[in-house]
């Protein structure tokens, strides 16, 4: 019966076939090079180490590599030891066939949702980790209250009063490990309160959607158009999840009188209204409009979250609960902190030193000036035909193409240019009912601002088709 060997060296798994140790050893050797288990380069163990470690004799071994050197499948130098050679590696029989080519990692990434991480304030928050590390009592080591660290929560409440208008007591704020961990607490709550169906945006992300349908809920969407999400469709839903600061991706601002409506629905039916506050700090063409949760603090979740004003690593975000739900929502939790102290003692210690504001601030300010410049201002008049959204670096921008089936061949062709980008239909509820029309999707935050010239030209060389 053959037995498994494995060297403590370089961890190969080994199975020798065949009759006899050495010509086990050899067979085994040369199939996992042969198939590519053992890359060419491979540095292989001593014949002494390896002897030891599958416990046979040195010489069995030592006569193994010489008979794949004298092969070709091995070679050994005096005084460098044995490698695995470099030669094509052949598919074992009945494998399966290559697969077709592909293109490469894309040179630019024209994919909304991720913010420019080479603009993460690395040293500002070097600073506000060892200051908070600093001053953090013994206790801050220890498992936390499963809210959050009471330092990031009363650093919130002061920061989203003053920035986003939201009313929130320290004492009603929830620290979760992003706005997704933060939807997944609402779900179970609402599905644990008997709820059935959740209104959504006519777009939007699937894998919200999904997060939803796993916790039991049906996803109704709501149409769209000019104006925003029309809420006159909400009726007997359970709660309504919105972007009413910034709708992604369209880039709309929900009208005043439509969140005066969604409030009056949550009063009327006692509904329960989930506002995804993603990057309420970034505009570029008009003032900040404030929080929904401004108007009716009673009916609204106010969700925010650093992954677009800092980095989605860091899996810190927020809920602003209305009175009632704090219970509820810790149970769904599981009466733990899931956050890391140390990072919510850092990203207090960001705010309330003014770093973060410094840092929001500063990172819109490329964008305005690059659309200003007359080569990228030509640029951008041969690509964007369509209406553009310029609201917010990290998500979009779009421009329209005829047909779905137009804009899903563009992304194809993008892709083999070396540029990532999404069509509208991607991000489509699908039980919508829109009007019939496709865009092309452009998150401008991941780019430097060098590269924009370069993704522009690979956008031109495609769209003209």
């Amino acid at each position: 019966m053959a037995k498994s060997w494995a060297t403590s060296g370089i961890d190969l798994h080994l199975e020798p076939t065949g009759g006899g140790v050495r010509r086990g050893l050899t067979d085994a050797l040369r199939e996992a090079v042969r198939t590519g288990r053992l890359a060419p380069g491979t540095r292989l163990p001593s014949s002494r180490a390896l002897a030891a470690d599958l416990g046979i004799a040195r010489n069995t071994v030592a006569d193994a590599y010489a008979d794949l050197v004298a092969e070709g499948w091995l070679t050994a130098r005096q005084g460098s030891g044995t490698h695995v050679s470099d030669r094509t590696v052949v598919a074992p029989a009945g494998a399966a066939a290559p697969r077709p080519r592909t293109p490469g990692r894309p040179t630019h990434n024209l994919v909304p949702g991720t913010p420019d991480l080479a603009s993460f304030p690395r040293a500002q928050w070097l600073k506000a980790a060892r200051r908070a590390l600093a001053t953090a009592p013994y206790q801050a080591l220890d498992y936390g209250d499963p809210r959050g660290r009471v330092e990031l929560r009363t650093a919130l409440s002061a920061y989203l009063a003053r920035a986003r208008g939201v009313r929130a007591d320290p004492e009603r704020i929830v620290v979760c490990a992003g706005f997704s961990h933060g939807l997944r607490l609402l779900g179970a709550v609402l599905r644990a309160r008997g709820a059935r169906t959740v209104a959504v945006e006519s777009y939007g992300l699937d894998v919200h959607w999904n997060l939803l349908a796993a916790a039991g809920l049906r996803t109704v969407p709501l149409p769209f158009d000019e104006r925003g999400t029309d809420p006159r469709e909400l009726t007997d839903q359970d709660a309504v999840l919105l972007t009413p600061a910034h709708q992604f991706p369209m880039g709309a601002t929900l009208h005043r009188d439509r969140r005066s409506a969604v409030v009056e629905w949550a009063r009327r039916t006692g509904g329960l209204v989930v506002e995804d506050d993603y990057d309420g700090e970034f505009r570029y063409d008009r003032q900040p409009v404030g929080a929904l949760q401004g108007l009716d603090p009673d009916h609204v979740v106010h969700a925010g979250t650093a992954s677009k004003s800092l980095a989605p690593g860091l899996r810190l975000g927020w809920l602003v609960l209305p009175p009632g739900l704090m219970e509820e929502v810790l149970a769904a939790k599981g009466g733990i902190d899931a956050c890391g102290s140390l990072d919510q003692l850092t990203l207090a210690e960001f705010l309330n030193s003014g770093a973060y504001d410094r840092h929001v601030r500063f990172r819109p300010a490329a964008v305005p000036a690059l659309f200003a410049t007359p080569s990228f201002a030509e640029l951008a008049r041969r690509v964007f035909s369509g209406p553009r959204h310029r609201d917010s670096r990290p998500v979009c921008t779009w421009c329209c193409a005829s047909r779905r089936a137009a804009s899903s061949r563009c992304c194809g062709r993008l892709l083999w240019q070396g540029l990532a980008v999404h069509g509208l239909h991607r991000y489509q509820h699908p039980e919508a009912v829109v009007e019939e029309r496709e865009a092309l999707v452009v998150g401008y935050g991941t780019p430097p601002d060098h590269a924009w010239a370069g993704a522009l030209e690979a956008l031109c060389a495609v769209l003209p088709e």
